[in-house]
């Protein structure tokens, strides 16, 4: 496409260097081979980009530029592309970016990390700053009050208009467990059907009565591990989801944010609006909640149609929103722009709330305390450098059932990293960083990113990390996420 020309980049950069200014080029969209081309290498020379580390769907170049306007365009698996999310034009090579490198401190200011200079220079990135080498933004970008507030009303619109009717899949299929159950049998069940929850049926009342989930498996294990060295199997096998249920109301009584009880099971209409199902598994801080349809008229048993969640509300807010983003202006907008998550004390200026974090060598005892402590559904595994390799899950102790792990350990003596082993196929050994399990975002990555990585089946936090090293400078999750969208 591009004709070849006489001087390389390399040569380019090498007149008036002290006004060449370090400036990153990112393609955030994947490939297998990306290349960066632009009038600043008189469109001769295609510039390799290398996928960032922890993120091999991101590539990046650096490239010192003179200051002024500038072209450029991505080579991508032998395609030549465009991002649509930055400033383009129509130029003599088709739609191309467009790109203004200033030389004077303009606006938000960057600092180089080295501060060698007094003469500070203006560094504009296209996407993400991803080196500790080369300049960053200083001061944190606050969301105008007004286009959250607009955003906010727009959302809360869309979920009173859906209901939860809308939620329901095309097919599908939905396990109840008969409250009568013994635990070990539940357990296995959830396990095998790799399922984490499950409503409970009570036969003789004829109605749906609670949630049996990974937290009741992890105090009962606890609980039991308290009482003798092994976790004894005949107490599972002879205690059934009922006898657990009303153990569980005398040692642990449950309340809200409030102060208030919680009472009974949490469960919607199918013509509850999407706002009242979010609200409802907010106030109760659980998962899910059952959407049941029950009939009076004819004396019939309340049918269970579906579990519904946060994320699957989530997901229909992506869905609608994702190709109208101007509709709602904070979807664009960097996270750490935002009143959302949690961020270790150096990030931004808001409140931090402390992360909890484990090694890989924790017991696992002290990560299941965490996470009931804590009331989190995960926690990052990091290692010296608190740099990300695993998270440990609430839905991750029912692993414990395989082949009855759970009758031959003491919890305190397992390591986080042994329990997630066990997880593991053959095929995919412990120590290879799994991204499916590790759902990261960069902070200055859009909400919108951040929410679709939300709304993937089983995701329900989000690790913000530093690109490049993994390093964890926050956590977003998915009640985060609607705590801040519904005001």
């Amino acid at each position: 496409m591009f004709s070849p020309g006489t001087e390389s980049a390399h040569e380019l950069g090498r007149v008036g260097d002290a006004a060449l200014i370090p400036t990153r080029f990112v393609w955030p969209y994947g490939g297998k081979r990306v290349f960066l081309t632009g009038s600043f290498t008189r469109w001769s020379e295609h510039l390799p980009m290398s996928p960032v580390e922890g993120c091999p769907t991101v590539f990046q170049a650096i490239c010192r530029l003179h200051p002024g306007v500038h072209q450029y365009k991505f080579f991508v698996d032998g395609e030549w592309k465009h991002d649509e999310r930055q400033p383009f034009v129509m130029g003599n090579y088709g739609i191309v970016n467009t790109l203004i490198v200033e030389s004077e401190q303009l606006g938000p200011t960057f600092s180089s990390s080295t501060g060698a200079s007094n003469n500070a220079s203006r560094m504009i990135t296209t996407q993400m700053d991803v080196d500790n080498d080369f300049p960053r933004l200083d001061g944190p970008f606050r969301a105008p009050e007004n286009d959250i507030l607009i955003s906010r009303r727009r959302v809360c619109e869309f979920l009173s208009q859906k209901t939860a009717y809308d939620l329901l899949p095309d097919s599908g299929k939905v396990i109840a467990l008969d409250v009568n159950l013994p635990v070990k049998q539940s357990f296995h069940i959830l396990h095998e059907q790799g399922i984490p929850v499950a409503p409970l049926w009570d036969s003789y009342n004829g109605r749906f009565v609670g949630i049996l989930s990974p937290l009741d498996f992890i105090l009962i294990l606890r609980e039991l591990e308290a009482h003798g060295p092994n976790v004894p199997e005949e107490e599972l096998e002879t205690h059934t989801i009922s006898a657990w249920k009303d153990r569980k109301q005398q040692l642990y009584r449950r309340s809200d944010r409030l102060g208030r009880p919680l009472q009974g099971l949490a469960q919607a209409s199918p013509y509850d609006s999407l706002k009242d199902v979010a609200v409802k598994i907010l106030q109760n801080e659980v998962s899910m909640v059952p959407i049941v349809h029950s009939s009076s008229d004819d004396g019939s048993f309340p049918q269970l149609l579906h579990l519904a969640s946060l994320s699957g509300i989530l997901k229909c807010i992506c869905r609608y929103f994702r190709h109208s983003a101007s509709v709602l202006p904070v979807l664009q907008m960097p996270v750490t722009s935002i009143p959302l998550g949690s961020w270790v004390p150096s990030i931004g200026d808001r409140n931090s709330r402390s992360i909890a974090m484990l090694r890989p060598n924790a017991s696992l005892s002290s990560a299941l305390s965490l996470l009931v402590q804590a009331g989190v559904s995960s926690i990052p595994i990091v290692d010296e450098n608190d740099s990300l390799v695993d998270t440990y899950s609430r839905s991750d102790i029912t692993a414990l059932a395989k082949d009855k792990v759970y009758a031959h350990i003491r919890l305190d003596e397992m390591s986080v990293q042994q329990a997630l082993q066990l997880g593991q196929d053959a095929s995919s050994p412990y120590g290879l960083f799994n991204e499916q399990r590790c759902q990261m975002c960069l902070r200055t990555d859009p909400l919108l990113k951040v929410m679709e990585r939300l709304a993937n089946p089983g995701v329900r936090r989000v690790f913000i990390v530093e690109a490049g090293t993994r390093r964890v400078e926050g956590i977003i999750s998915l009640g985060d996420v609607f705590r801040f969208l519904m005001g």
